[in-house]
């Protein structure tokens, strides 16, 4: 049993409960230890695993938030870097599932985010458990 943190950047309520369940569902049907923290938005998802990666406490962390494009460039901004900086946490060895949805709208985020459909958090923690094992393999 691994323990893992849920970094979510809760923004828009309904669209994080939906991934955040997909993803406790995930992990707890695999035995592990769950928890969450909520951060102000994308940007500051990368910079909490960096800082709970530090202090040792759990074994992998899933990403979870959704930017949804908007009139103004911010969406390729915050898509971009908060992507960025969980793939360069990732290139150091963390294991994370990146469960960060970038959409055109809002209904492309429910499709991705319910449990029922596409079950995007599921598939972040999965990813996330996976990279865990490999990461044990390696060590």
């Amino acid at each position: 049993m691994a323990k893992f943190l849920i970094v979510e950047a809760r923004f828009y309520d309904h669209l994080n409960d939906m991934l955040v369940a997909g993803a406790k569902s995930a992990l707890k049907a695999k035995g592990h230890e769950v928890e969450v923290i909520t951060v102000p938005g994308a940007l500051e998802i990368p910079g909490t695993i960096a800082m709970a990666a530090e202090a040792q406490l759990y074994d992998g962390f899933v990403a979870i938030g959704v930017v949804i494009r908007g009139e103004t460039y911010h969406f390729e901004i915050v898509a971009g870097e908060s992507a960025r900086g969980i793939m360069a946490l990732t290139m150091d060895g963390i294991a994370i599932g990146n469960g960060i949805l970038t959409v055109e709208n809002e209904e492309q985020a429910i499709v991705r985010a319910d449990p029922k459909q596409k079950d995007k958090g599921g598939e972040a923690a999965m990813a996330a458990i996976k990279l865990l094992e490999l990461q044990n393999r390696f060590a």
